[in-house]
């Protein structure tokens, strides 16, 4: 089945937010048959007998492709670098850069949380890295274990955790800032949150397809997970 590509574009001139305060299984999601397999391990049966995890959870990009008057599921875009991570947010249609971290490892997961909890998230695009040919790199094994402790913090909370292929983000940033007329003491300090930018546009544009689901190896988690965060009453109202 051909998938309709939605385009989300970022707004032009937003400058950067002021924000200054185990093992797993992964499933690549496939929006055609919503069909998952582990890239580590086999799959793990869902918490529902025959229901998919992607069925019972599934990401906000392809709830938005099957009902445009679904509100709510804010999305966290995430580029996760050797020393400064880019963090990107999409509430509704619209995308924009937030701020850039220069944090690593449990003082970013915790402020990874708290940016998450301020902006009424319940998910994280994470960014991979792969080469030109699809293949994983080292850094993407740094990604995948940061990504995997952040998914059981975040599950506490009923929010999911995703990979997203970022191969060329980071240059398609640098050539949008510079389409922007921002020369190249403005772009220094924002790259990185521009490419996170790109990560969600282009999980966006796809509809999710081809992401994975981060889902940790405990079963209440995985039950938190299934049943969500709570409910925000101004979105669901009784």
């Amino acid at each position: 089945m051909a998938l309709q590509l939605v385009t989300l574009k970022p707004q032009p001139q937003y400058p950067l937010s002021p924000i200054k305060k185990n093992p797993l299984h992964t499933h690549k999601f496939n929006s055609a048959n919503f069909a998952s397999r582990s890239r580590l391990t086999a799959a793990v049966s869902a918490s529902v007998p025959g229901v998919s995890w992607e069925e019972q959870i599934p990401p906000n990009a392809l709830r938005r492709k099957r009902d445009s008057t679904w509100r709510g599921g804010f999305s966290l875009g995430v580029d996760l670098g050797l020393s400064r991570t880019g963090l990107a947010i999409s509430k509704g249609f619209s995308i924009r850069p937030l701020t850039v971290l220069e944090l690593r490892g449990q003082k970013l997961e915790l402020r990874l949380l708290d940016i998450a909890e301020k902006q009424e998230v319940d998910e994280f695009i994470v960014g991979l890295p792969k080469s030109s040919d699809g293949k994983e790199t080292l850094q993407s094994n740094k990604v995948r274990s940061v990504a995997g402790r952040l998914a059981v913090r975040a599950a506490e909370r009923g929010w999911r955790v995703y990979l997203q292929d970022e191969h060329g983000t980071s240059s398609e940033a640098v050539d949008h800032m510079i389409a922007m007329g921002l020369t190249r003491s403005a772009r220094q300090g924002r790259i990185d949150a521009y490419a996170a930018v790109k990560v969600l546009e282009r999980y966006f544009s796809h509809s999710g397809q081809g992401i994975e689901l981060v889902l940790p190896k405990q079963a209440e988690l995985q039950d938190k997970l299934s049943r969500g965060p709570p409910k925000d009453v101004d979105f669901f109202p009784e």
